[in-house]
């Protein structure tokens, strides 16, 4: 029997494909639970028809994905910070303060958790910091600069 998967069943398939099983796991398992639909041709070309719309607007969103990690690589954020002796930072650079740089320098919304900092960074200097920006991209390599703020007399 021809069925359309509701949900993603262990050693049947995902949501969404066509799969051919016996008659009574269909109808005393598989059909009962609401986790597969009867196949008709005509609701397999919606199935298929959603399938596609999804895939590629999934592709749109890889594209768009790449285009923001190619204007992050390009971006280089400067970071004025307080200073002690010997270049050491008052407190430190983290992953929240470089994601806002983000956003004030390209207007993109970084999320905090996407910005890769081994630990914070405390010390004045140039860090190449990686920003996840999609699952299926590469990280963007993101230059930032801190500084020793600008002390006002």
């Amino acid at each position: 029997m021809q069925i359309i998967l509701l949900q993603d069943v262990e050693k049947v398939g995902k949501k969404g494909e066509v799969a051919e099983v016996a008659e009574g796991y269909a109808r005393n398992y598989l059909l009962p639970r609401r986790l597969a639909e009867v196949a008709t041709p005509g609701r397999i070309a919606q199935v298929r028809k959603i399938m596609e719309e999804k895939a590629a607007a999934a592709r749109r969103e890889a594209e768009r994905a790449n285009e923001t990690r190619e204007l992050l690589s390009k971006t280089v954020i400067t970071i004025p910070a307080s200073v002690g002796s010997g270049d050491r930072l008052f407190g430190s650079v983290t992953n929240q303060d470089i994601a806002a740089a983000i956003y004030a320098a390209r207007k993109i919304r970084v999320d905090k958790r996407a910005v890769d900092l081994e630990e914070p960074i405390k010390m004045v200097g140039t860090y190449l910091v990686k920003v996840a920006v999609h699952p299926t991209v590469e990280p963007a390599e993101v230059k930032v600069i801190v500084v020793p703020e600008e002390r006002k007399s």
